[in-house]
């Protein structure tokens, strides 16, 4: 069926002005005059929760208190240095002195979609924490047109398609989420939609088109434009073209997000060219898992950290993030040079049935170092790349591709061709040193992401069940590369003001209640590459807008989740 208004008529919309907090809340804060140590708004004689004996960590990276939060109606309507509250509660918890701290925001947690699809894969995000979830990259959910979404999606049994975000967003809402959803609308789903495939530069009258649908995107709630710029048909865009996208989000005060053109031997390059787009724009720029791939370019990784804080100190508006892995993850046909992709996917496969078609793209493999070259990143060596998907079988998940070649009895190159024209397999190469995340973690302005959709399968990254636990027990506890309470700040407050959600990401009276009770001597990932479907452990409770979503570690049915839609007042003309 293809959705329309009537089919939800009880459609909840959450706006998200872009203004400070401090103002969004104003109207809410009243005139009574609670004691000192606490702070309150006008609330009910019973609350529905209160939380105490908790050690606070804030979200703002002041240092931790011990205190005690009200929350009613989804919200965070008293904080006191003591038990001693101003009103009863339904439920009162007793913290028993673990950390109470924001919702984790995961910068990049790709498609919302699995949520419906998928109901099981909202663990995978609540299980570490997470409690709001930005999605996009270069793919987006909407818009779409029967080029990008030719048959319907089933959900729960029954088909749906869409053309808007705002039929997407119905859609999500009837469901319900289990988290909170903001959506960026992708430079590669709107190529898709007035191009295609095709390798060829945008003439003016598509860009205006493209334009034009970003336009009614951010007015239907989108956030801000995303791109990625290694997959085709991305990685087909000028300069010139994202830059008269990004233009588009301008007037609503969008985020331009990118994956980069290039993030190995020419990341000083791809970095400037999204800070060119942001300057020419005019818009802020958010860099997506900033990393130096390759053994070779891990030396780069800190002169892209200071060519970004150059930028910062310019007046341009520039941030990133990290994900806490040495390995990243992308599909094998990425280790494909970009002309086979000339003419689309499915003419790349088919030509992969041709043995000297085979033979050239090995050369240009093994020899290339004017593209994004995966197989030169590993140190030409597919010992390096590790299977994480399913799809070759159980047997093959989590074996490099060397490995799996071998005990399939076939030559590796054979191997990679015949599982790219054949799957859809994911892996995860070795690419990075720990040494790089120090780094990263220097600057304030990086924050963190899973780079994953939401998941319930053993053929995964593990980032995508355990990044933000890892951040905590790794990053925090073992290696004290920061702070608990600088950590959580990029994990909540940080990550939300770059999103525009300043209703949240702060324990603070008239903040949403998205709230986390964890044990910071415990908290620990256990998700492995071999094994990544394994929840972290030492996290107590999640609240997604004041309702339970994991108790006692375990995930609830709760789907309390908003799907944001930003307000914002366009002064296009």
């Amino acid at each position: 069926m293809t959705v329309s208004r009537q089919h939800f008529p009880f459609r909840k919309t959450f706006n998200c002005l872009r203004v400070p907090a401090a103002c969004a809340f104003a109207a809410l804060l009243t005139a009574c005059t609670p004691s000192y140590g606490e702070t309150q708004l006008v609330s009910p004689d019973e609350w529905d929760i209160l939380i105490t004996n908790a050690r606070i960590v804030d979200g703002t990276g002041s240092p931790w208190y011990r205190g005690s939060v009200g929350v009613d109606e989804g919200k965070i309507v008293w904080i006191g240095t003591s038990d001693k509250a101003p009103a009863e509660a339904l439920e009162r918890v007793d913290a028993n002195d673990y950390v109470l701290s924001p919702g984790f925001v995961d910068m990049m947690g790709q498609e919302s979609l699995p949520y419906l699809t998928n109901p099981a894969s909202g663990a995978s995000k609540l299980m570490q924490g997470i409690t709001l979830h930005a999605s996009g990259e270069g793919y987006t959910s909407a818009p779409n047109t029967d080029a990008t979404q030719p048959e319907p999606r089933m959900i729960q049994g029954k088909p749906y398609s869409w053309t808007s975000f705002d039929e997407y967003f119905e859609i999500l809402e009837f469901f319900g989420v289990p988290v909170n959803v903001v959506h960026n609308v992708g430079a590669t789903q709107v190529r898709l939609i007035v191009i295609g495939e095709e390798d060829r530069e945008a003439t003016p009258g598509e860009i205006r088109q493209m334009q034009a649908l970003i336009a009614e995107a951010m007015d239907q709630g989108a956030s801000g434009l995303s791109s990625a710029l290694i997959y085709p048909p991305g990685l087909f865009q000028s300069t010139e073209e994202l830059t008269e996208l990004a233009r588009a989000i301008k007037p609503y005060g969008g985020v331009y997000s990118t994956h980069m053109r290039n993030e190995s031997s020419r990341l000083l390059e791809a970095i400037e060219e999204a800070i060119t787009i942001g300057r020419e724009a005019e818009v802020p720029v958010h860099i997506y898992h900033l990393k130096a791939a390759g053994l070779n370019n891990w030396p780069l990784m800190e002169p892209a950290l200071i060519l970004i804080a150059k930028a910062r100190a310019e007046g341009i508006d520039v941030t990133t993030d990290i994900y806490p892995y040495l390995r990243n993850g992308l599909g094998l046909g990425a280790f494909l040079p970009p002309e086979s992709y000339a003419q689309g996917w499915d003419s790349m496969k088919q030509s992969l049935s041709d043995p000297e078609t085979r033979s050239k793209y090995r050369t240009r493999i093994e020899e290339g170092d004017d593209f994004e070259n995966w197989y030169h990143h590993v140190g030409k060596d597919w010992g390096n790349v590790q299977i994480i998907s399913t799809a070759l079988g159980e047997d093959l998940n989590g074996l490099s591709i060397a490995d799996a070649a071998e005990l399939s009895g076939t030559d590796v190159w054979s191997f990679v061709f015949d599982t790219v024209m054949n799957h859809e397999v994911a892996v995860a190469p070795y690419t990075m040193n720990i040494e790089q995340k120090y780094s990263a973690l220097r600057y304030p302005f990086v924050m963190f992401d899973t780079d994953m959709s939401p998941v319930s399968s053993a053929g995964a990254h593990p980032r995508g069940y355990g990044s933000m636990a890892r951040v905590l027990a790794k990053y925090v506890r073992e290696d004290k590369a920061l702070t608990l309470e600088d950590a959580i700040r990029r994990l909540t407050s940080t990550a939300a003001n770059r999103l525009g959600v300043f209703d949240r990401g702060q324990i603070a009276v008239g903040m949403a209640a998205d709230l986390v009770l964890f044990d910071p001597d415990t908290v620990q990932d256990t998700a492995t590459y071999a094994d990544p479907a394994q929840y972290p452990t030492g996290i107590r409770h999640v609240w997604v807008n004041g309702q339970y979503a994991v108790k006692d570690g375990a995930v609830t049915e709760a789907r309390a989740g908003h799907v944001i839609r930003f307000g914002r007042a366009s002064t296009a003309q």
